[in-house]
């Protein structure tokens, strides 16, 4: 309680917060003290030390105030004049340990830059479509661009699409959930057939019904194939089913039967030799390729998606995603 003169004269009674008096912890070590402790070891003189940090000195030893207090006691022993300053016990001491810290954060900051700049690894999931005809391209692409980077492919036929670990997966279906969705193109689905088999042209759907089909694994796009056949009454005789998109065609080729293929799963440019390439009436639903990711992308795993964007549409306007 506190007695003060109010207006007019008259006394008045305050009453003012009591504010406890204790020790205060100045021990703060900041990167800017290490830093100019560093170089005025280095250069012997705050004002050289101060050029060369682009400091004045006034701020420069307001640095070195802010690291004594902070260690609790003196780090140069100043000889006053043009002499240089000395490091005391003490400051060689926490220079050793500067020196460590700035190792580190100095490693950081490269680590940081050459993340930024597209350095680093990316781990990228992929199926036979996507690895023969946009992959190569990207890949040499970012060769190119940045070549200490880590590209890891991961090559599997999964029925679901499981980011896990990955960065970028490319996939036949949308992804879920919290999943990132890019539509990279759009492929037609085509009937390859022996030669002679059918007549040049489009041919209808109902003509493969009961007709001898080598086929993919009823997954992803075909088992929408099949689902789409079987809902316009068209049910082909299954002989054979391989992953291998290589493996129907020569089976194809030999005559064991004809196959419903999306047309990019038959190469490109190049495509297959000795089988006849058909579009279907009425056509089906085409396929879909996606890139699928999640969450803030390192800016290589961004270049990955977008440099696969920029040849989806490089080849689906030459052409390669029809017949």
């Amino acid at each position: 309680m506190a007695t003060t003169l109010g207006r007019g004269g008259h006394r008045e009674k305050r009453s003012f917060p009591i504010v406890p008096i204790g020790r205060y912890d100045h021990r703060v070590y900041e990167l800017r003290h290490l830093r100019a402790l560093e170089a005025i070891a280095a250069e012997g003189t705050f004002a050289r030390a101060a050029d060369r940090l682009g400091y004045s000195q006034s701020t420069l030893s307001q640095q070195v105030a802010g690291l004594e207090r902070a260690v609790g006691g003196a780090v140069f022993d100043r000889p006053g004049g043009p002499r240089p300053v000395r490091l005391t016990p003490l400051g060689r001491l926490v220079l050793s340990a500067a020196h460590d810290v700035l190792g580190l954060v100095r490693e950081a900051e490269e680590s940081v830059h050459r993340f930024r700049a597209g350095a680093g690894r990316v781990d990228v999931g992929t199926f036979q479509t996507v690895t023969n005809v946009l992959l190569p391209a990207v890949v040499q692409q970012l060769r190119a661009a940045h070549p200490g980077c880590d590209i890891r492919l991961v090559e599997d036929e999964a029925d679901e699409p499981a980011l896990g670990e990955l960065d970028v997966l490319f996939f036949d279906r949308p992804g879920t959930g919290e999943t990132d969705t890019t539509l990279l193109l759009e492929d037609e689905h085509v009937l390859v057939a022996p030669p002679g088999a059918y007549a040049d042209g489009p041919v209808p759907l109902d003509r493969l019904h009961g007709a001898a089909v080598v086929a993919l694994p009823p997954i992803c796009d075909q088992r929408e194939v099949e689902a789409h056949l079987a809902a316009r009454g068209v049910v082909p005789q299954v002989v054979f089913r391989t992953a291998d998109n290589q493996a129907v065609t020569s089976m194809v080729r030999a005559g064991l039967g004809c196959a419903v293929m999306p047309v990019l799963s038959l190469g490109w440019p190049e495509r297959p030799r000795g089988v006849t390439l058909h579009p279907l009436k009425p056509a089906l639903p085409p396929r879909r390729i996606y890139a699928l990711t999640r969450g803030t992308l390192s800016p290589l795993a961004e270049q990955v998606v977008a440099r696969a964007v920029a040849e989806a549409r490089a080849v689906t306007d030459a052409g390669g995603c029809r017949v």
